[in-house]
């Protein structure tokens, strides 16, 4: 078999298990979960595969025609380098743990077949997106992906808060989706081709005729589906989907995807020094203020979504410098020690009963009713912290010190205010990352109380596939050394310079932190925080649910508790309340977005209403009236008829004799 035959079975095989699933979920339901683990780890399977025949040498290309179209064609065209063959095996490894964890975690779900469905038609378009050599077929994928993740973040429609998240997960992408189109258009325009390797050609001998534009356009595209600056606040909100949804969402796809198109695109945004600018403060932006709102987040959830927009600012920032390896080697790292996080998160959701770290912090010996999670997740916060030797330390420095040669003037593959936006923002958020860390691990796992409720010890299934996700969180950061033969050759090994300031600030981070917890926390004993879910019969899915439902009704939002007990309440002191909100961004897009729409509608039914209505209304009156009138004198009496007639005929006599005479 071929390995072009092999790559296009990759995206193919989680597709035909969804619709396989969606058909046979009701009539065969013992057929789901085959369905739904089988074709997605043989997927796993030939993209390993595919990524040892393309083996970091020449790029795969290959396509074919769909249909004519005019002077730009769109064709079905594969476009596979070393950064696509491993971005594949990536999203094939987390599709597949996170299948294999769904069957215990929603082992009681009725509306699983569905679930598994989209989580691998999920799969199969990110999967689309990464081997796709044509931009229109990558929008398929791209466009896929949006609304699977709209159906999977409002799984639990019964709760107002998926509700309002799926929604607005959908409307905040879309609304960033509008330019990226326009700017996939003026890209072909002047190209002559949606082929990703003649646009880079065109862009390559000067062809693009207003790249700036271009890629502002792009980039709104981009900062929506990777939940950048400002495009960002959907994504702490959709963490009330189910928490396996949240590790493949933050993991290795949606969000993932916007990284991966600029960095299989960079070149055109490197036709702009402008563009490049841009991207560098808005990769700035979001890592220091997601640093600082996840500081203040009390759902252990909305802390990791926060961690995950800080580290796609990372990425971001690795390709406003101009180094798209280092960015997909954050990428690859990222996405092993991020799904660990969520699915650790969603063992310890089940335990405790709660996703308020709050209430966590007032429940002794938690660590030791998830074991499997404690120990696993503790791997997957130093990768986080970027402490070494694990798998975060490598890939952040490799950021940092790309930054660090473009803020010093060692290369000019992009503007030296990138660099120093980057490497300065780089390195605050590593004080912060290492904060939050620090304080999730401590509130989770340290607390001080009752006992946690019993539910049980977690199906294998579950606490399996963390132990598998820890081996690269701690080992995949050594593949600094081969990994450039697979990206540009360009080196990954740590700089001395940003590796101690970096390591150095992230354990200042964690220290002072520390100290914060110890001061603080002998004041929760006097303070008992909300409830908890406790049904030692119930699978993790219906916890969650219900945790989820009671944490806005007991602390009056979905981010924030007033724990006295909180070091997050003292580090930031009295931005705590800002950040615990997002900066309230949602407040200024509902006064500058949300109202003058809300207006333009209300303004657009009382027209219709009032007015389109009225005279439609009116032209139906007049005719109505008309037939009223005609209709009393229709009296069925003969002599009434022949009476009319003959007056009739009198009048007109009178008339003609008038007229003649002259009178």
């Amino acid at each position: 078999m071929t390995t072009t035959t092999l790559a296009v079975l990759v995206p193919l095989l989680p597709f035909l298990g969804a619709v396989a699933g969606l058909l046979l979920g009701r009539t065969a339901p013992g057929f789901v979960r085959p369905l739904a683990v089988l074709p997605t780890l043989a997927s796993l399977v030939l993209a390993v595969l595919v990524a040892v025949h393309q083996g970091g040498g020449q790029a795969i290309d290959t396509h074919t025609e769909l249909t004519p179209t005019g002077s730009v064609p769109i064709e079905l065209g594969l476009h596979i380098d070393g950064f696509a063959a491993l971005v594949a095996v990536l999203v094939g490894v987390v599709a597949t743990c996170v299948q294999i964890y769904s069957t215990g975690y929603l082992r009681d779900d009725p509306r699983y077949p569905s679930y598994a469905a989209l989580v691998s038609l999920f799969t199969s378009a990110m999967l689309l997106v990464v081997y796709s050599g044509d931009l229109m077929v990558l929008l398929v994928g791209w466009e896929v992906m949006g609304i699977c993740s709209y159906f999977l973040v409002g799984h639990y429609w019964e709760t107002p808060e998926a509700r309002a998240a799926s929604l607005k997960a959908f409307l905040v992408t879309k609304l960033g989706d509008v330019p990226f189109l326009i700017g996939l258009f003026a890209l072909a325009t002047d190209s002559g081709s949606f082929q990703i390797t003649t646009v880079l050609g065109t862009v390559a001998s000067g062809g693009l005729h207003h790249p700036t534009v271009v890629a502002l356009l792009l980039l709104s595209g981009v900062a929506g589906k990777s939940a950048l600056f400002p495009l960002h606040t959907w994504l702490p909100d959709a963490m009330a989907g189910p928490t396996p949804v949240s590790a493949l969402i933050h993991a290795a796809t949606m969000v993932a995807a916007g990284i991966y198109f600029v960095a299989r695109l960079l070149p055109v945004f490197h036709a702009s020094a402008a563009a490049m600018v841009v991207l560098a403060v808005m990769a700035g932006v979001t890592m220091v203020g997601s640093g600082l709102a996840a500081l203040a987040q009390d759902d252990i959830k909305r802390v990791l979504a926060y961690s995950t927009i800080g580290q796609l600012g990372y990425m971001a920032g690795a390709l406003a410098v101009g180094d798209r390896g280092a960015a997909v080697f954050h990428l690859l790292a990222h996405g092993a020690f991020k799904a660990l996080l969520f699915l650790a998160a969603g063992v310890i959701i089940h335990a405790s009963g709660t996703n308020s770290l709050a209430v966590m912090s007032r429940m002794k010996d938690l660590r030791t009713r998830v074991p499997d999670a404690y120990w696993t997740m503790t791997v997957a916060l130093l990768a986080l912290a970027a402490i070494p030797p694990f798998s975060g330390f490598f890939s952040k420095e490799a950021v940092l010190g790309a930054a660090e040669h473009v803020a010093t003037g060692h290369t000019e593959q992009a503007p030296g205010a990138s660099g120093w936006i980057v490497l300065v923002t780089g390195l605050v958020t590593a004080v912060l990352t290492a904060a939050y860390a620090t304080r999730l691990w401590l509130l989770a796992f340290r607390g001080h109380g009752t006992e946690a409720p019993d539910h049980g010890r977690q199906p294998i299934t579950m606490t399996a596939v963390l132990w598998v996700l820890a081996i690269p969180s701690l080992a995949f950061g050594l593949a600094f050394g081969p990994l450039p033969d697979w990206f540009d050759g360009r080196d990954l090994t740590p700089v001395l310079t940003t590796s101690v300031l970096g390591t150095g600030l992230a354990l200042v981070g964690g220290i002072v932190t520390y100290g914060a917890w110890r001061h603080t926390t002998a004041l929760a004993a006097g303070v008992p925080m909300g409830a908890v879910a406790a049904h030692p019969g119930a699978d993790a899915g219906q916890v969650e649910a219900e945790a989820i439902a009671g944490h806005a009704p007991a602390f009056g939002g979905v981010a924030y508790a007033p724990d006295p007990a909180d070091p997050g309440r003292l580090l930031l002191g009295p931005l705590h309340r800002h950040a615990a909100v997002g900066f309230h961004l949602d407040a200024v897009y509902t006064v500058l977005f949300v109202r003058p729409v809300q207006a333009g509608a209300s303004l657009a039914r009382f027209l219709d209403r009032e007015v389109v209505d009225t005279y439609v209304r009116g032209a139906g009156a007049l005719p109505r009236w008309l037939g009223t009138a005609v209709r009393r004198a229709q009296t069925g009496n003969v002599q009434t008829y022949v009476s009319a007639l003959l007056a009739g005929t009198v009048v007109l006599v009178v008339a003609a004799l008038l007229v003649a005479t002259g009178a």
